[in-house]
């Protein structure tokens, strides 16, 4: 499968519609290519590895009390470091990140996930190492 965006539920958008064809050209380009005996060569990517889903801090009530903090909405994929502002409380009491690394988080306040209880992903990067790749046909 493959997910574009970030787009609101009942949106379509012009832009992430071009960038979901170009994902989609590029993968039936790659299969057409390997059937055809092309080999590739071994390759290093960087990728996001989920590692945690954070929900928004709650009351004994299980009432949310605090919104994601505005330096950080619209940063998905942008480093998050120890003490960086993470959470605003209805009070204005900033609740910071506390981690022993740095973090990416991604779904930041996404309607979708409110009912999920998820405020965002935090996401670490990791490198991904392929060996050469051919077609045995």
């Amino acid at each position: 499968g493959v997910e574009v965006g970030p787009q609101p539920q009942g949106v379509v958008r012009a832009d992430i519609l071009d960038k979901m064809r170009k994902i989609v050209k590029h993968g039936l380009d790659f299969v057409q290519l390997f059937n055809e005996g092309k080999e590739f060569p071994p390759c290093t990517i960087e990728v996001f590895k989920i590692m945690e889903k954070v929900d928004y801090p709650r009351n004994k009530n299980d009432e949310v009390i605090a919104i994601i903090h505005p330096n950080l909405q619209d940063q998905d994929w942008q480093p998050l470091n120890n003490g960086d502002p993470l959470f605003l409380t209805l009070d204005g009491e900033v609740i910071a990140y506390k981690g022993d690394c740095t973090v990416y988080p991604t779904f930041i306040n996404e309607a979708a996930y409110y009912e999920k209880k998820q405020a965002f992903v935090k996401t670490v990067k990791v490198k991904l190492t392929a060996k050469h790749i051919r077609s045995s046909v």
